[in-house]
């Protein structure tokens, strides 16, 4: 591995902890920053809080296993390269895993050398495609939003947006986990009086659920909306 790992954020899930300091120690020294977890909820939380470039992630882990965890992640996030830990008698579940794009799947004891291999080929994968530089919002079910252009995708198709659709979806993006009242998105969207436009709020919102994946936009009730994430 060369210096260009720097720029890389990993995460490793083990739930045995002389195995995973071992390990967290090694790849300290090559990635940006190094992520522990020694359960698959916790893994999940870091992963949503931190959103790192790869995973390493043994199957066999408490609360949620490997497998379960990684189909988790998969149906919002088609980029995050994911090596799998397994033991020989594990890895039959492996056929399981046939959807999860994984990146390579040792068994453990895992050598320095395989390790190595399978972190320079996620490495080369992430440098190939380009996953790094794009800014995006990771939703349910495949759909992103591209803050830097400003569009939906989902499996990285644009879907169709009015522009004022695009800037009521902006402005909630930007702004998740938080309330906007009605008068909130439109003055920002129509820049008139709130009784004017309240009617043409809820059409557009109305809209873009049908184009987003359920329960995205959230009413709360008597003041406006909100998206969580």
């Amino acid at each position: 591995m060369s210096n260009r790992v720097k720029k890389f954020d990993i995460l490793f899930v083990e739930d045995e902890e002389a195995i995973r300091k071992n390990y967290v120690q090694y790849l300290k020294r090559y990635f940006a920053n190094v992520y522990e977890a020694e359960d698959g909820q916790k893994a999940y939380q870091i992963y949503k809080e931190k959103k790192p470039h790869i995973l390493i992630v043994d199957l066999n882990i408490p609360k949620q296993n490997g497998l379960e965890l990684l189909a988790k992640i998969r149906e919002s996030d088609h980029s995050v390269k994911a090596i799998m830990l397994t033991a020989h008698t594990e890895q039959k579940y492996l056929l399981e895993a046939t959807s999860l794009k994984l990146t390579k799947y040792l068994v453990k004891p895992v050598n320095r050398t395989s390790l190595k291999n399978a972190l320079d080929l996620a490495i080369s994968e992430l440098s190939n495609f380009d996953v790094v530089s794009k800014e995006v919002l990771i939703l349910k079910e495949s759909y992103f939003w591209d803050f830097t252009t400003q569009e939906l995708l989902q499996e990285d198709e644009p879907i169709l947006l009015t522009n004022k659709e695009r800037k009521t979806l902006s402005l909630l993006f930007e702004n998740t986990n938080k309330t906007l009242t009605y008068e909130d998105i439109i003055m920002e969207v129509w820049y008139e009086n709130e009784y004017e436009k309240i009617d043409a709020l809820k059409t557009i919102i109305k809209n873009l659920r049908k184009k987003l994946p359920t329960d995205t936009i959230q009413n709360v009730f008597g003041v406006g909306y909100k998206v969580e994430n």
